[in-house]
């Protein structure tokens, strides 16, 4: 079960804007070290700031027929909720080998770690974590051919600890994102 909380301060800053649910996953390379780019100058959200591969799910990849002509789309509640169940656990895997480059094949299934808000519009984020099989050398080659590698300039692969240091450099969501992972860590040491 996920808890979302809502402060009525959250409530009034997002009250008449869309929220759209974002996402990131926090990549982890063969030989342990963690994925992080620089975004370009050129996007519009966290231009030059640090990020973990992401972006959004895609609600037309659910293909739900929509209402028309006031009749219900023929899709049952269990339907839809498989439907964006799988788009939403699909999506980060699409944007993980779009933006970094690395086939489907080499990465794990995403395990949801939890959700994490910008501080400016408390979008909410999903973040997931995933194994990467290939090392650190191989995915900066692969980057080159990135199919969005325009939306970022420069791939790293640091450790947790280096992380800890340039964290200061990623938008809260993506902070929070790290924390998220650091609690996953801790959690599968206590097993």
């Amino acid at each position: 079960m996920i808890l979302v909380v809502l402060t009525v301060v959250d409530v009034i800053k997002c009250q008449h804007t869309a929220s759209p649910l974002g996402n990131g996953a926090i990549v982890v390379t063969a030989d342990n070290e963690i994925v992080v780019l620089r975004r370009s100058d050129n996007v519009g959200e966290f231009a030059g700031h640090l990020v973990f591969p992401g972006g959004h799910p895609e609600p037309e990849k659910v293909e739900v027929a929509s209402s028309q002509n006031g009749q219900d789309p023929v899709v049952t509640t269990e339907e839809l909720n498989k439907k964006v169940s799988e788009e939403m656990f699909d999506s980060i895997s699409r944007e993980v080998v779009e933006e970094i480059g690395v086939p489907a094949t080499s990465l794990s299934t995403p395990v949801f770690i939890g959700l994490s808000r910008r501080i400016l519009n408390v979008r909410p984020a999903a973040f997931f974590y995933m194994k990467c099989n290939l090392p650190s050398k191989e995915i900066h080659q692969l980057y080159s051919s990135a199919l969005d590698g325009y939306e970022s300039i420069q791939l790293h692969t640091v450790s947790p600890v280096i992380l800890e240091h340039m964290k200061s450099k990623m938008p809260g969501c993506h902070q929070g994102g790290f924390a998220l992972y650091k609690l996953m860590i801790e959690a599968s040491t206590k097993v």
